[in-house]
Order: C-alpha cells, then structure tokens, then sequence
C-alpha cells in the first residue's frame, strides 16, 4: 500500500471540497490547486490578477515549507487563468517565485469557480529527509 500524508497547515486555506491541500507520498509533494484565499480562510484576496497571482503562490509556498520543502523543489507547475490575456502580468509575478531551470509549466485559460482570476498546482520533489 502507498503511504500518503495529508499536509494541510493553518498557513493554507481552508479547502472549497473533499481533498487535501496536498498529498506527500514518498519523497513527491502534489498540491492541489490553489486559489488566492487568505491563509486560514475561504475568502479571496481583493484585487487583479497581479495579487491574486501573489496570493496563490503564497499559499503554494507556505504548503511546501510545511512540508519540509522550498520552491526550488517544485517541477511543475499548472496553472489556469480565467482570461488568458492575463498571462503577461501572471508571468510578471511568476518570475518572482521560481529561479533556473524553471519548472516544467503548462497554462491555459479556464473556468475557475468561486470568482478567482488564477488556480494553480504544483508537484515538488522534496529532499529525502523531510
């Protein structure tokens, strides 16, 4: 049977459905996809797509640190904007979280319920020790 270890941290939201902020199995980390709440919270953050894409990445960060993780170990990422005329000013932000050789990414436009501008989710390889 495969171990699988819910990492859930008070600094992430709090989750819109059955599933876990992210799953550590093995060395792997596999966040869900995260939507700009406020930490500890359901409520979005206000603001474009600049601070929502802040938001989520954030949150991204904060589950990965819990998990013992930094953003260097994320190796894709998928991200979904709802107006893909967004994506110069998500690549703005993106660019401050994420350093060479940047992840393996792939972003499309898509539907995003609950109001946000940008969803995100990610798969890290995290260190043997953690």
């Amino acid at each position: 049977m495969i171990e699988k270890k819910c990492i859930n941290p008070k600094s992430a939201p709090i989750p819109a459905g059955p599933y876990s902020p992210a799953l550590k199995v093995g060395n792997y980390l596999f966040v869900s996809g995260q939507t700009p709440e406020k930490p500890g919270t359901d409520e979005l953050v206000e603001g474009g797509i600049k601070v929502q894409t802040k938001q989520v990445l954030e949150n991204i960060k904060n589950i990965i640190i819990a998990s013992g993780g930094t953003m260097e170990n994320v190796v894709k990422v998928n991200a979904h904007l709802l107006d893909i005329n967004d994506f110069q000013d998500y690549n703005e932000v993106y660019r401050n979280y994420f350093t060479e050789p940047f992840p393996a990414r792939t972003t499309v436009q898509s539907v995003i319920p609950g109001g946000a501008l940008v969803e995100v989710d990610v798969i890290a390889v995290l260190p043997q020790s953690s």
